[in-house]
This record gives C-alpha cells, sequence and structure tokens, in this order.
C-alpha cells in the first residue's frame, strides 16, 4: 500500500480501472460487526498499516507469515516508518473463537496457521491474517490497524518482473539455499524427497555479492528470502525484506514506469494478482489517493534489537530487547521521530 500510491494516482480513470483487480477480503475480523465504510477524509494520520508475507499455498495447508512488516505513518502522511517482527519471536497468541485456540506462547509466525482452519481440512488465510493481527496488537500496543495486506512472494515477483527488474544495495554476500546460479531449484538430497531434512538441497548455489546491482525479478526474490548462512538469520533477512520494499517504491515511482503506459498497466495487474487488501472500511483507490504524496526517501527503515532464547541448548525462539516497548510507545503515541533521535541505534542499515 504504502508503495502503490504514487502509482495508483497518475490519473483517477487508471485507478478506478484497476481498483476491482485488488482481491479485498475482511482481514480483521470485521464482517460480523457491520463495519461501515468511512469517507476517505478520514486517511489523515496517524496510521497503521500491516504488511504480511506468505508462500503460496492450497486451502489444505496452514500458512505461514514468513514475513511481518508494520508500517506507521505519522500525522500529515508525510512520512513512513517500517518495522519487522521476527518470525521466530516468542509472543503471547490470543485465543481465537472462530478455530477453538486457546491462546498460549509460540512462535509468532503460527498465529495465521492457529486461526486459518475453517473445518473439513481447509484453511483461509485471510481469517488467520485475523489473528495474526491480534497478536501483533498485542505485542505491540496498536489498538487496530488502519489497512492490512497479505502478499504472495510469487506476485510480488510478477510485479518486479513488470518493472523490468530492481536496482538495490546487496549490503552482504549471500549465498542462496533454494537456487542454483541459473535460477533453477536446486536438486534435493534422495534421502531429503519427503521434506524431512532441515537444509535438504545439493549443487552449485546462486550467489549475491555485495555492491548494487540491477536485479532480475528471480534473483531479488530470492535474495530476499534467504536466512540461513547470515550471520544474524532472520535479522539480517528482515533488514533485506525492507531494503527491497524501499527499492521498489523507488523503482515503481520512476519515470520510466510511470510514464510508460504498457509497462505501467503490467506493474498493475501484477500488483492486483499479488494482494489480498482490507482497508478497514476504505478502497484502494481512497489509500492510494491518501498516500500519493509519499515517496521512497520519505520511508524510514527500523530494526528492533532482538536475541535468541535458548533453553539446555535447545532453540526456543527470538525474544526483544527491553527497549523495544519504549519504541511500541512512541508508535502509540506517535512520538516514532523524537525516539528514533534519542535512540539511533535502531535505524536500520541502508
Amino acid at each position: 500500500m504504502v508503495v502503490s500510491g504514487g502509482v495508483l494516482v497518475t490519473s483517477q480513470v487508471l485507478v478506478a480501472r484497476y481498483a476491482n483487480a485488488v482481491e479485498t477480503k475482511d482481514l480483521f475480523g470485521n464482517a460480523a460487526k457491520g463495519a461501515t465504510k468511512q469517507p476517505v477524509s478520514d486517511i489523515k494520520g496517524p496510521v497503521n498499516i500491516l504488511l504480511v508475507g506468505i508462500d503460496p499455498r492450497n486451502t489444505n495447508t496452514a500458512p505461514l507469515s514468513d514475513s511481518i512488516i508494520v508500517v506507521h505513518i505519522p500525522k500529515g502522511l508525510k512520512q513512513a516508518y517500517l518495522f519487522s517482527i521476527p518470525r521466530d519471536l516468542r509472543v503471547e497468541i490470543p485465543q481465537f473463537e472462530k478455530t477453538g485456540f486457546r491462546g498460549g506462547t509460540a512462535k509468532i509466525n503460527a498465529a495465521m496457521s492457529y486461526g486459518s482452519s475453517v473445518g473439513n481440512g481447509k484453511h483461509d488465510v485471510a481469517q488467520g491474517f485475523d489473528l495474526l493481527a491480534k497478536t501483533v496488537s498485542k505485542l505491540t500496543g496498536i489498538k487496530k490497524f488502519d489497512a492490512g495486506t497479505i502478499i504472495n512472494f510469487n506476485g510480488f515477483k510478477d510485479i518486479v518482473e513488470a518493472m523490468g527488474g530492481v536496482t538495490m544495495t546487496i549490503d552482504q554476500n549471500v549465498k542462496s539455499e533454494h537456487l542454483q546460479p541459473n535460477g533453477k531449484p536446486r536438486p534435493r538430497r534422495p534421502e531429503c524427497a519427503a521434506n524431512n531434512c532441515e537444509h535438504p538441497y545439493i549443487g552449485p548455489q546462486a550467489t549475491y555479492k555485495k555492491g548494487t546491482y540491477h536485479l532480475e525479478a528471480w534473483q531479488a526474490l530470492d535474495y530476499v528470502r534467504q536466512r540461513y548462512g547470515l550471520p544474524r538469520s532472520d535479522y539480517d533477512r528482515q533488514r533485506h525484506q525492507q531494503q527491497f520494499i524501499k527499492a521498489m517504491a523507488s523503482q515503481a515511482l520512476s519515470k520510466n514506469v510511470v510514464t510508460s503506459p504498457g509497462k505501467l498497466d503490467k506493474v498493475l495487474r501484477a500488483a492486483g494478482d499479488a494482494l489480498i487488501f482490507d482497508g478497514n472500511g476504505h478502497t484502494v483507490v481512497d489509500w492510494g489517493l491518501a498516500l500519493k504524496g509519499l515517496r521512497s526517501d520519505d520511508m524510514t527503515l527500523v530494526k528492533l534489537p532482538g536475541r535468541s532464547l535458548i533453553d539446555n541448548g535447545r532453540y526456543l525462539g527470538e525474544a526483544l530487547e527491553p527497549s523495544a516497548q519504549d519504541f511500541f510507545d512512541s508508535v502509540n503515541d506517535d512520538t516514532i521521530t523524537s525516539f528514533l533521535i534519542d535512540h539511533p541505534e535502531y535505524f536500520q542499515k541502508l
């Protein structure tokens, strides 16, 4: 949603043409509450948007949230702050009546799974998002999210392809766990055919070296999904994903996209296929118009300090440092700018 604003308002006619291309669902469980649409003028800020990235799965498989990003936009809508929630963060997941989940402590990426069951072995990602949003609210103190989006990683690949690739800076050498140098999947060891190995792949690996490159779509998505072998594992991956979003914003709003009708058409159609959106009473058009002034230079990347929890040699998950609560308080008070001035260590490396 943050990156879409400037593109979607190129002309109101174009906005209307593609509004129905984005799939909309009730992601916050508001349908039963009789929620009604509010005027677009209400999107004034501060607002909080929850972005969740998932791998494509069929309805027979419980979804897991591989990427959880909160976007805080202060009053005036002139700046955006992005921070990632570690996927292995150990948190309290509240009870969820729809699935009979009684609540408990677990890694946060399991919340979507606990909330997704709709019976007969079927799962609904939108319903799972509802429990994940409640879990993030409990963690951060954010009482409600003003909008939410489920992002299909394969769909994001289509967006990057439509833009002709993306230019981004790679800040550390990374080897791919999943793909070969030609972009094809790495073969599995024979004994791991049943997906029962933690690192089942063998053979040559795609490699990404430090520097600034124009990446093909498969390279960009592969790079930002890697965490194995990185010094700080998922914390490094979180940084790469935030950098990727900022690079995507810059690329999407560049002249060679917004002034090229053919390319813009492809980007907008790909975006529609990649997203499930809930504007909490506002349409994607409303949000696009409200955020039309945001650019990639207005996006500040934030890192949350954390550490691993080890019990008798067994990895339990991640925990945030105590100062993270002060950061969450600043988000809720809309004083995040002042907090970051006093805590420069929270600025994410570009």
